[in-house]
């Protein structure tokens, strides 16, 4: 299922849903509230991807945005 928060790959915000989103995955991940797609973001993802053994683009895509709403519901990376 899709996360209400996202509608499409984010590579780069551009509009206010998009920055949106992006802080959004910002907050889960505890990193810095920035709305871009900045360095630490961009590594936050690249790290959570692997974890998860996805495709370690650090983009904002849709299965990384699936596993950021299972951090944001279940509070953690385990099981």
């Amino acid at each position: 299922m899709t996360p209400a928060w996202f509608r499409r790959d984010i590579i780069r915000p551009v509009s206010p849903f998009e920055h949106e989103a992006v802080s959004h995955a910002q907050r889960v991940m505890r990193c810095e509230v920035t709305g871009e797609m900045d360095e630490s973001t961009v590594s936050h993802l690249r790290a959570m991807q692997s974890l998860f053994g996805l495709r370690t683009s650090g983009y904002l895509d849709l299965e990384t945005a699936k596993q950021i709403e299972r951090i944001r519901v279940y509070g953690s990376v385990e099981g």
